[in-house]
């Protein structure tokens, strides 16, 4: 049972956008089985090899992060979940090994739905079924535009990029719970690096830092010097699954 005190609109669904799309009917069929806990940033959900067991949906500002190790021992964060998905066993029956690490990047209400049961889910509704098709195509869209983005665009467009996206992410203020160390995982560089491009961010004032955070003071000038890989993920969402993917109409809903 969803536990008392779970994130949602008028208690009546959890703040993921994700089960919020499905219909009456097919929320019925997992909704006995879904749980709710607050996960702290940088718990540990999946590491390489684990049986993937449980789907694990972020709730309002909550995010998690798919991490890929490389052999300098750096892990590298690929994509990015909120409100609009889920991670873990959201395609694939039975319980297969994680590829990846799956970490929650900023704590928060989560949901959790252990594989079995949305399986069952899956094999009486087609209509569910469909549902977590298309988000799947709509997650494996992130993963190729953030493989081409590292490949082409500078440390400034994609410094843009990820702040912009877990911005969207959040639930107001433009205040983004983001560290020069987690950004620099994002990107993939040293922390100088990052942190250089916070200061000139900063020169600009388009951001300001706080103790563990950024706050955005101008999101159009953060814009303008991103590249456009956010916009194409979120074009590609509104063709596969309207209304999902966060916007700032819908941000706290």
């Amino acid at each position: 049972m969803i536990s008392q005190g779970s994130p949602g609109r008028g208690g009546d669904r959890p703040n993921n956008n994700l089960l919020r799309r499905l219909s009456e009917p097919d929320f019925a069929l997992i909704a006995p089985h879904l749980s709710t806990d607050e996960s702290a940033s940088d718990e540990l959900l999946y590491d390489p090899g684990d049986d993937v067991d449980t789907v694990h949906f972020p709730c309002g500002a909550s995010l998690a992060s798919y991490l890929v190790a490389n052999e300098d021992g750096r892990d590298v964060e690929t994509v990015l979940v909120g409100r609009e998905g889920a991670v873990g066993g959201i395609v694939s029956l039975g319980y297969l090994p994680a590829y990846t690490r799956i970490t929650v990047k900023f704590g928060g209400p989560f949901v959790h739905l252990p594989i079995s049961k949305l399986d069952a889910a899956k094999a009486a509704s087609a209509t569910l079924r469909n549902v977590f098709a298309r988000y799947a195509d709509c997650l494996l869209a992130q993963m190729f535009q953030s493989t081409a983005c590292n490949a082409i665009h500078s440390i400034e467009q994609r410094t843009a990029k990820w702040i912009i996206s877990a911005m969207e992410r959040t639930e107001g203020d433009n205040i983004v719970p983001l560290t020069h160390e987690q950004l620099s995982t994002l990107l993939g560089v040293g922390r100088s690096y990052a942190s250089r491009v916070i200061q000139t961010f900063k020169a600009e004032r388009i951001v300001e830092t706080r103790r563990g955070s950024i706050v955005v003071r101008d999101p159009e000038g953060l814009r303008l010097r991103a590249c456009q890989c956010n916009e194409s993920v979120k074009n590609h969402f509104e063709e596969v699954l309207r209304g999902v993917y966060p916007s700032e109409q819908a941000s706290g809903g």
